[in-house]
């Protein structure tokens, strides 16, 4: 069985179409897909399947003051400008609407996108998304006991680290995992299976996928096949950003 969306009006779903042109126009000039897409993975990724508490309802803009979150401060002043213009759509869908056109600029998957999420106020507990200097055994506990993904999901998240850098400010970590951190496509795979090399960045949680037994063949999987990233990508993708959203 399928879930089961909430309805929205044929003027919310205009108005969506119309953020999203604004969003990939803004996103574009900017160079800033990177960012977006890290505050719709930290806005999605405080999901406690259990408490049924955190998740991708807009209460990021409460949680900038969590360390994970350092630097988010500069992607929600990007896209206020846009958030203006239709304040009839709820927080949370402009997140993860950002978030999937972060990834389409990028030349990465189109992802599906259902509006309807409610925004809620009470910020989500601390301490929920990944640390990046732990390894598989941590990843599991976060996405797959956390939020209730999947290990090929986790694999195909990581691989949304194709865009974008780490900043030694914000995480400690500097540079950036491959050679154009601008364009989504699956050279984070290759960069992984090809071994460490100067002026790239693999972090901890990098490496657990290559010793990984489960995680490994995915890694091997999407390097050699772009396609099967972008849709494995897609699939998790979408499951991130609906994590407590809509009935199964």
């Amino acid at each position: 069985m399928g879930k089961i969306y909430p309805t929205v009006s044929e003027e919310y779903k205009k108005a969506i179409e119309k953020c999203r042109r604004k969003l990939r126009a803004v996103i574009a000039e900017k160079n800033c897909a990177p960012i977006i897409l890290r505050l719709a993975w930290h806005s999605a990724g405080t999901f406690d399947v259990k408490s049924m508490t955190g998740g991708p309802f807009g209460t990021i803009k409460n949680e900038l003051a969590h360390g994970a979150n350092a630097g988010l401060d500069i992607a929600v002043r990007i896209l206020e400008p846009v958030r203006d213009q239709f304040p009839s759509l709820s927080y949370a869908d402009f997140v993860q609407l950002a978030g999937v056109v972060a990834v389409e600029v990028t030349g990465g998957p189109e992802i599906p996108f259902n509006p309807g999420r409610q925004d809620k106020t009470e910020a989500a507990v601390e301490g929920r998304l990944p640390d990046a200097t732990k390894g598989s055994d941590h990843l599991r506990v976060v996405f797959k006991e956390q939020m209730g993904l999947s290990d090929q999901d986790i694999v195909a998240l990581s691989g949304g680290h194709t865009l974008g850098r780490c900043h030694k400010e914000r995480s400690g970590f500097e540079g950036a995992w491959t050679e154009n951190p601008l364009i989504f496509d699956n050279s984070y795979f290759k960069e992984l299976l090809s071994g460490e090399k100067a002026g790239l960045l693999q972090l901890p949680s990098d490496k657990a996928l290559l010793s990984d037994p489960v995680f490994r063949p995915f890694v091997e999987k999407y390097a050699a096949d772009e396609d099967a990233f972008f849709d494995g990508y897609a699939e998790a993708h979408l499951k991130l950003s609906e994590l407590g959203f809509a009935n199964a």
